[in-house]
Order: structure tokens, then C-alpha cells, then sequence
């Protein structure tokens, strides 16, 4: 039977994890667990509660394997004990850094912290460890946003990290924001600013031990593993399916010719594993020295290009294939080119029926959040603006190359060519995904939602009736036109009405 030289890396090798309970640090903890049954002590760099230790939010795991450190990025030293860094220190053989705050309006002191500094706290304690094999650096495909056409290489700082850091501690977050478009040049947030001076960071410390970087673009629901479908991540087209099938997210904008570029969990997880293990069998190619700095994108943009265009006509059916019992209204999701037009449409079918829906909450007891969850949104348009209508085309030949390296144990067990991945039924199944992991709706009320939702439909239907009745009988009172002419008049408002 053929091994796997990855499980084989792994096996006896202490694993030290930051970001251990995001979306990427929690499936990488579950693929050691699962398929590198010899792997090591993980270490998992853990913010405690409050109210709750660090142990007790581990102790559901009831693994000897796993060690919770309690820390933060975002502190000096990353906030460890000297006890559980000299642990670390001792112990630890490889590192995988995801810890990160991905908010795109966030200041630039908090990401500067979090993403720059946090991450040279983790190079710092890397530089101590004695017996380090790997550290892999989860970077994002949108470090260089500045670029339309990026490649698997690190591009020139857009500043000096020192003079940020400076700035960020010695400036308060109004004088930085006044500062901010001065300093951030073309990238569009501060978020990929950090994140792509974190990446020089690594950088600075190839040479003394292997790393590697890799850069996700939107990381979606899982692919293969552990279940087809499975999320915790609200972000991206998990969030807006979770909005659209209770009902209450029915335009939004996004033009559906254009790429976007997703990437399953499981891919990604598989891709971090992999480079660690790589980057490690480049030093022992390498005479004992460890070889350049390797970077991979895990993307698909020109790989598996994916555009809305390719299932527009698919994804209402596939809400109303796995509907939800907790939806308020019949599902109906329409796609908007123009930002404009969605911020009309957006009065007529989120905010009204918000103000309406919470307005029924309130009086029922209940915690209004509808209109304010729109607020957020229409707030966000404008900074999101050039992440919704902009196509970038990340080259992924370098993980494409080191796919065809591994054996066909490892091809099969930590895949990253997603060649035969097949986007409708993907989404098929993150839609199901989203319905069980994250608006928590077992498999067993599936019918009774499917029993709701045509209720729902007969409800939609009749209110669009009554809706158009009015206008007609609008229309005939108001410009005293005979009822035969008015009828002649309903078509064109209902055309235009249906481009919103």
C-alpha cells in the first residue's frame, strides 16, 4: 500500500496554530485530526472569554493532542505566559499563522496591530523555537487588489512597515485616518495594506528557516470535507444565501458575468498542510538550507473560473430545493449590475418589508434587527464596491505544479486541484450547508419547510396580485383614464419595476 509523505511530515511533529477558532484555524485542527492520525501536540493560540478559560472552550474535544495557549495576536509577546512560550519553544516544529481581523473597516491601527505586528510577533517567537521544520503564513489573493493580473510571487511593499507602525503608535485614529489615502496608496482598505506588509515580514525571515505563504481568495464552504456543504463563515455567498433564504435579502449587487473568485475551505486547509510539508522537503533538497520563500495561490479565477451567470436561473431553485422553516417570506433572489439600482431596489424590497417585519417583531416581543442589518449593507456599498464589480485573474500555475509533485495518496487525501470540481453542484450543496450549519435546521424538518414554502409562494403571489390591483385602481383615479387604457399602462410599469 502506498504511504503518504505528507501524513508521514506530520506524524510525531508538534503543530502550534494561531487563529485557532476561525473558520480556517477549526477545519485545519479537524484535518490533522482526522487523516494525520500520528500528528503531534497542537497547539491552539485561544482568546479566552470572559466568564470561560481558554480550557473550557476545549474541552468538548477530549483530545490529549490538543493544548489550548492562552494569547492574542494583538499583545505584546502574543500575550502567552513565559510558560507556555517556553513550552512552545521547545516543543513546537511547525507553524501555521491564520490569526488575522479580516474587517475591511476597521482603522488602521487595529489592523496594523492585529495583521502586521501580530504577525512579526509570530516570525519573533518562530526566530526562538529550536527545532522549527515550517512556518506557513495564510496571507489573502487580495494583498495586491492594487492589480488586476497577479502572480505567485511577493511584490514591493507599498510602505515602510517600521514608519507604519511608528504612525499607528503615536497617532490617534483620526490623524491616521486623515493620513490613510496618502498612505495606502492603491490598495483599497486597510486590510490589505497589513495583510501585505505581513507577507515581507516572512519574507525577512525565509532564509533562516522554510516558509512558505498562501494566499485564499474568498473562502467558501467546503468542498469534499468533512461534509460536502459545511460552513461557520457568514462571509461572502454563505452570508448572502443565509439572508436570501429566510426572505429578507432579495436583490443584490453583484453583476453576474463577472469572475468571482471562490475557494472551498477544505482546498484551502489542504493547501496550508501541503506547503508546510513542501517548504520543510525543499530544505532537505536543498542541502539542509532552506530554499526561497514559496507562495500559492488557492484560487480559482483562472483555473475554474466561476461567474453567477453560469447557475442565475439555478439558485432560487436550490432555496427552494432546501428551504428554511424560520423563513418569513417566499425566497426570490435577483442579481443587480448597477450600485445605484440596487440602492433603489433596496428601499422597495429591504427596507420597507424591514420596517415592516420589525415592526411585528417588536410587537411580538422580539429583537428587531432587520433595518439595521440593511443600514450595515447600505453603508458598506461603497467600500465594497471595487471587491463586488472588479475581476482579478490570480495565476495558480505554482500550486497547479505542486499538485502534480505529490504521490497519488497525497493527490487524493490533501487535494488542492479543484480541476473536477463542478460549481453547481457545489452550490447546491453549500445552500444545504448553509441551512444546517448555519441557520441550524436539521435535515429532519426539511419537508415541513418545503409545506412552508408553499404557503409562502401562495402568499408572494397573492400579494404581488393585490399590489398591482392597487396600481390599476391608482392609476384610474388619479388620472381619471378608462380602465381599458389603464390596463394598456400596467405592462410598461410593471416592466420597469421588474428591472429594480
Amino acid at each position: 500500500m502506498a504511504s503518504s509523505p505528507i501524513t508521514d511530515f506530520y506524524a510525531g511533529r508538534n503543530v502550534f496554530i494561531t487563529g485557532a477558532t476561525g473558520f480556517v484555524g477549526v477545519t485545519i485542527v479537524e484535518k490533522l485530526l482526522r487523516d494525520v492520525p500520528n500528528v503531534g501536540t497542537l497547539y491552539l493560540l485561544m482568546r479566552a472569554k470572559k466568564g470561560k478559560s481558554v480550557q473550557e472552550r476545549l474541552e468538548e474535544l477530549k483530545k490529549n493532542s490538543i493544548v489550548p495557549i492562552e494569547g492574542d495576536v494583538g499583545l505584546e509577546h502574543l500575550g502567552i505566559s513565559p510558560k507556555d512560550r517556553q513550552t512552545l519553544i521547545d516543543n513546537v516544529n511547525v507553524v501555521f499563522h491564520s490569526a488575522a481581523t479580516l474587517d475591511f473597516f476597521q482603522s488602521l491601527k487595529e489592523t496594523t496591530n492585529i495583521n502586521l505586528r501580530g504577525t512579526r510577533r509570530v516570525v519573533e517567537l518562530c526566530q526562538q523555537i529550536k527545532n522549527l521544520d515550517a512556518l506557513v503564513h495564510v496571507s489573502s489573493a487580495y494583498v495586491n487588489a492594487y492589480l488586476t493580473k497577479v502572480e505567485e510571487k511577493l511584490y514591493p511593499a507599498p510602505e515602510d512597515p517600521e514608519k507604519i507602525i511608528q504612525l499607528s503608535e503615536t497617532l490617534n485614529d483620526d490623524a491616521l485616518k486623515e493620513l490613510e489615502p496618502k498612505l495606502l496608496k492603491d490598495h483599497p482598505n486597510t486590510y490589505t495594506f497589513t495583510k501585505h506588509l505581513a507577507e515581507h515580514e516572512v519574507a525577512n525571515v525565509a532564509s533562516k528557516f522554510p516558509c512558505g505563504i498562501v494566499r485564499p481568495s474568498m473562502i467558501t464552504a467546503a468542498w469534499k470535507e468533512p461534509i460536502p456543504g459545511w460552513t461557520i463563515s457568514k462571509n461572502g455567498p454563505q452570508g448572502f444565501f443565509m439572508g436570501a433564504s429566510k426572505g429578507v435579502l432579495r436583490r443584490l449587487p453583484l453583476d453576474p458575468s463577472i469572475i468571482m473568485d471562490y475557494i472551498p475551505i477544505d482546498v484551502v486547509v489542504n493547501g496550508i498542510i501541503t506547503t508546510g510539508y513542501y517548504v520543510n522537503s525543499l530544505q532537505a533538497k536543498n542541502g539542509g538550507r532552506p530554499a526561497d520563500l514559496q507562495i500559492f495561490h488557492l484560487t480559482s479565477s483562472t483555473y475554474k473560473p466561476f461567474r453567477f451567470e453560469l447557475m442565475t436561473d439555478k439558485i432560487n431553485s436550490y432555496l427552494h430545493d432546501y428551504p428554511l422553516n424560520s423563513a418569513v417570506w417566499y425566497p426570490n433572489l435577483r442579481l443587480v449590475k448597477s450600485l445605484w439600482v440596487f440602492r433603489l431596489s433596496a428601499i422597495l424590497f429591504h427596507f420597507i418589508p424591514a420596517i415592516i417585519l420589525d415592526l411585528v417583531t417588536k410587537i411580538g416581543g422580539g429583537r428587531p434587527i432587520l433595518v439595521r442589518l440593511h443600514k450595515n449593507v447600505w453603508n458598506s456599498l461603497n467600500t465594497l464596491e471595487k471587491f463586488i464589480f472588479t475581476e482579478w485573474h490570480f495565476d495558480s500555475k505554482r500550486l497547479l505544479a505542486l499538485s502534480k509533485t505529490l504521490n497519488i495518496v497525497d493527490k487524493k487525501k490533501f487535494f488542492i486541484d479543484i480541476g473536477e470540481l463542478a460549481w453547481d453542484e457545489y452550490f447546491s450543496n453549500t445552500i444545504l450547508g448553509v441551512r444546517q450549519y448555519l441557520s441550524k435546521e436539521p435535515i429532519k424538518n426539511l419537508e415541513k419547510a418545503r409545506r412552508k414554502d408553499k404557503i409562502l409562494l401562495g402568499l408572494h403571489v397573492a400579494l404581488q396580485l393585490s399590489f398591482w390591483y392597487g396600481v390599476f385602481k391608482l392609476i384610474v383615479c388619479l388620472t381619471g383614464i378608462s380602465t381599458a387604457k389603464a390596463a394598456l399602462v400596467l405592462p410598461v410599469l410593471y416592466y420597469l419595476f421588474g428591472l429594480l
